[in-house]
């Protein structure tokens, strides 16, 4: 293809909206034209000189910007190859030739166009400080294809026997996944020794990405390999007892205790957390002082009644004969047990309140616990709690 100061640009180009990337001069990019306003774009294009402006939209979003919606600086390409499709798309192999500034639109329908006016690299001249900056964008950037799994290994090569420096800034900005944003805003730089300033830091942050990336794909596959070998190991020396016909009574008493913890049907808040603790006690020494504790609080939440639970008898007249049959007298406090029961057999989603008897030992207190467990049909249990009292208020 011709050089793109041989190729004569006109002054009003057809403009192609680009969504969520951007052409830079002297790089081949493909594109699919789909909207039937591009497609007679590109066919007018291709009768006459091949050649039309692509902008990058500010929104990707919007199917068809108007000028305003469009970045200010853009790309004169060339079309060098073209397919068309049955379901009407046309696919377009195009290459950047120079950059433009978009001054006013010619017209919008059927597509747009607009005069344009063409922008050359300024103060295109080496110095030390642009070399200084040259190669450190070759030596980051190479450093980036060692890194990027999307970067073919011969770019390193390639980069090296560019010269110019705003060739040099456009060809690592057109390789490197950067967002649109950061690449409009190297389009738009014109000065080539500030292109390179500020293709340093987003390099630099490029790499920061990807080498954290590296560590933490590389430590996760550590630990899939720490996994896989102790499972390994696990497995072979469950093998080895089989053969020989022993039993491991650490991994048999783990598995009852798996068993149990199954079967106790915990809710789903403890389920996790007891078998957190069984993994842990798996690990553990039979003669660590931690042991024991693990075991005995094992133990403790696979005997508590999780799912274990009786139909209570709300019978208000069966609660009133029993009340009266084990307890003589005590009239107000067995009417008020009625007016608990009564309470809750009207609204049975209620969380009841606490009954506390109170007084001497003889009275009766433990007697009224059971006959109201046996009014409602539940089992009496009855824990000591000596030593508890009440904390005396300090007065003001």
């Amino acid at each position: 293809m011709k050089n793109s100061e041989e190729i004569v640009i006109p002054e009003v180009l057809g403009i192609i909206p680009i969504k969520g990337g951007v052409i830079f001069p002297q790089h081949f990019t493909p594109l699919i034209i789909h909207t039937k306003r591009l497609v007679q774009l590109i066919d007018d294009a291709l009768a006459q000189n091949k050649i039309v402006g692509a902008v990058t939209q500010k929104n990707p979003d919007i199917e068809e910007p108007k000028l305003h919606e469009l970045y200010a600086v853009g790309c004169v390409i060339q079309i060098s190859k073209m397919l068309r499709f049955p379901d009407g798309t046309i696919r377009l192999l195009t290459q950047g030739l120079k950059r433009f500034k978009l001054n006013h639109p010619v017209q919008t329908e059927p597509y747009l166009k607009a005069k344009v006016t063409l922008v050359d690299d300024e103060n295109n001249k080496k110095s030390m400080a642009v070399e200084a900056l040259t190669r450190n964008v070759v030596a980051m950037f190479q450093q980036l294809v060692m890194l990027a799994s999307y970067l073919p290994e011969e770019l390193s090569a390639v980069v090296m026997n560019i010269d110019d420096p705003g060739r040099l800034a456009d060809f690592v900005a057109n390789y490197i996944n950067f967002e649109f944003q950061d690449k409009q805003v190297l389009l738009e730089t014109f000065d080539p020794k500030e292109r390179l300033a500020k293709l340093v830091p987003m390099l630099s942050r490029e790499i920061s990405i990807l080498e954290l990336g590296a560590k933490i794909r590389s430590q996760v596959k550590s630990e899939l390999d720490k996994g896989q070998r102790e499972f390994y190991l696990r497995e072979q020396m469950k093998a080895i007892q089989k053969e020989l016909g022993e039993v491991d009574e650490r991994a048999q008493e783990v598995n009852e205790l798996r068993e149990k913890i199954t079967k106790a049907r915990m809710p789903k808040e403890v389920e996790p957390v007891a078998l957190k603790e069984l993994d842990r006690l798996a690990k553990m020494s039979a003669q660590a002082a931690e042991y024991t504790v693990s075991r005995t609080y094992l133990d403790w939440l696979i005997i508590l009644p999780w799912s274990v639970a009786s139909d209570d008898n709300m019978d208000i007249r069966r609660g009133k004969h029993i009340l009266d049959e084990d307890h003589y007298n005590l009239e107000k406090v067995k009417e008020r047990i009625l007016e608990y029961l009564s309470v809750k057999k009207l609204k049975k989603d209620s969380k009841g309140p606490i009954l506390c008897f109170v007084g001497p030992p003889g009275v009766g207190k433990t007697s009224l616990g059971k006959s109201i467990a046996r009014a409602l049909g539940r089992k009496f249990v009855r824990i000591s709690l000596g030593g508890v009292r009440a904390r005396p208020t300090r007065s003001s």
